[in-house]
């Protein structure tokens, strides 16, 4: 695979857009677990939906920092991830909203709780939550770099425009106009169509 990291240092639409059909290759526990991301949301420090938006602080420093590290947080009690976009020192990221599962699944479907037909494909890892449940992200990851294990970010060839869908974000309650939320068109494990 090619190792050109530069798009991520792209604005954050552009990266979340170039995320699509990379994976995410974990290793936990002995087992590799790898994913596809299937769905991404682009957040930056002049949008109102965004951490970023009030500037740094100790909770979001992580996205201020360098292109290609990863920004996990705590929401509703459950993990979610960015990967963090652009420049250092100007707060943005990609939100991972949904991933479909290509290694591991069975370990995947173990570590995730609730009942069975949340744990079924498609529904294994299509939201925020449910995905870092099911690959073992957790705080301790923020601030970790996507070229090193234990959580690795593999690039695959850019989706063509006609593969991607782009409409408003999920669960925000401002900025809620922005076309900023980006999805592989027909995949089942999006988290909503």
């Amino acid at each position: 695979m090619r190792t050109d990291w530069g798009w991520l240092t792209l604005p954050t639409d552009a990266a979340a857009r170039r995320l699509l059909g990379c994976d995410l290759e974990r290793l936990l526990d002995g087992e590799v677990l790898r994913a596809r991301i299937v769905e991404t949301e682009a957040y930056d420090q002049d949008d109102e939906a965004s951490h970023a938006f009030r500037g740094q602080t100790v909770r979001n420093a992580t996205m201020f920092g360098p292109a290609g590290h990863l920004y996990v947080y705590r929401l509703y009690g459950h993990h979610c991830c960015n990967v963090v976009t652009g420049y250092a020192g100007y707060g943005q990221g990609a939100l991972i909203r949904a991933v479909e599962p290509l290694e591991g699944a069975d370990v995947m479907q173990q570590r995730r709780t609730g009942d069975e037909r949340r744990l079924a494909t498609p529904h294994l890892t299509n939201g925020p939550g449910r995905l870092c449940q099911a690959l073992g992200v957790t705080s301790s990851l923020d601030g970790h770099h996507l070229v090193e294990d234990p959580l690795r970010l593999v690039q695959r060839p850019p989706l063509e425009s006609s593969q991607i869908v782009v409409s408003t974000r999920i669960g925000v309650t401002k900025a809620t106009e922005r076309p900023r939320r980006f999805h592989i068109r027909d995949n089942a494990f999006v988290s909503r169509r």
